[in-house]
């Protein structure tokens, strides 16, 4: 005898299903995440350098002379620039000039051996940034040595130059900088390279004009980083001229990673 429980279960051919069958429903289209397109830098050409000029990458421009790079050869130029009146020198750091060289370079400054003196004022036609900026950099950062610019101290007598050593080196710190004010508000740096610990004058306006602005007395880390805009990674020491029978070492420029 069959279960009722069974014959209950059972349907009749034909009849409908109390169970529903599952309904095939589309997936609805998945959705792609839209693309980000990265930005691509368009690197603006330079125009071709004028015939009789040579081309160079500034580093820092004062009234005595524009720390240079000269991106044919390589070699680091002090171009000493007779600016016409009224105009303050005003290159900023990595911007590309044209130069025409004197006729009389007058290279008899034994103090200062990269000095070239050039025919007019320098033409800027553009800057350099990027990896070839930062190649050119690395390649001109002074290795480390018992004495920076090769003597002692923070000055020596302008007779005991012999154009032996360098009157410019590209120094990146080992500690600081700190840039502070004396109590005759020159502004001075702090900075060790690579155990020695330095103190030579401040020549670049920027950096002294970020003190004066910050209304502080000294500035280092992130507050020097925020008051000049960017995290200072290069320091450019160079060699004054005589001041008092006296060649100092000052720091022209406090430049960052390009």
């Amino acid at each position: 005898m069959s279960d009722p429980a069974s014959q209950g279960d059972a349907k009749a051919p034909g009849a409908h299903n109390d169970v529903l069958a599952p309904v095939d429903v589309a997936s609805p289209p998945l959705t792609k995440a839209p693309r980000t397109h990265r930005r691509i830098r368009t690197r603006r050409r330079l125009p071709p350098v004028l015939t009789g000029h040579r081309r160079f990458l500034v580093l820092a421009c004062r009234p005595d002379d524009t720390v240079a790079v000269d991106l044919g050869s390589g070699a680091v130029t002090r171009l000493r620039v007779a600016w016409s009146e009224g105009r303050e020198p005003d290159l900023a750091p990595f911007s590309v000039v044209d130069v025409a060289l004197s006729n009389d370079p007058e290279r008899d400054d034994l103090a200062q051996p990269e000095a070239v003196s050039a025919d007019g004022e320098p033409r800027r036609v553009g800057t350099l940034s990027g990896r070839r900026a930062r190649r050119i950099m690395r390649q001109l950062v002074a290795p480390f040595e018992h004495h920076l610019l090769g003597f002692p101290g923070t000055s020596a007598p302008y007779w005991e130059f012999r154009g032996m050593h360098p009157s410019v080196a590209i120094v990146v710190p080992s500690r600081g900088p700190l840039i502070f004010r004396r109590r005759d508000d020159s502004v001075w740096v702090r900075f060790g390279w690579p155990r020695s610990d330095n103190w030579l004058a401040v020549e670049d306006r920027r950096a002294a004009a970020a003190l004066w602005t910050a209304r502080r007395e000294r500035l280092s880390g992130k507050d020097l980083a925020g008051a000049l805009g960017y995290r200072p990674h290069y320091l450019v020491v160079a060699l004054s001229k005589p001041i008092a029978g006296h060649c100092y070492k000052t720091v022209v420029a406090m430049l960052p990673r390009p």
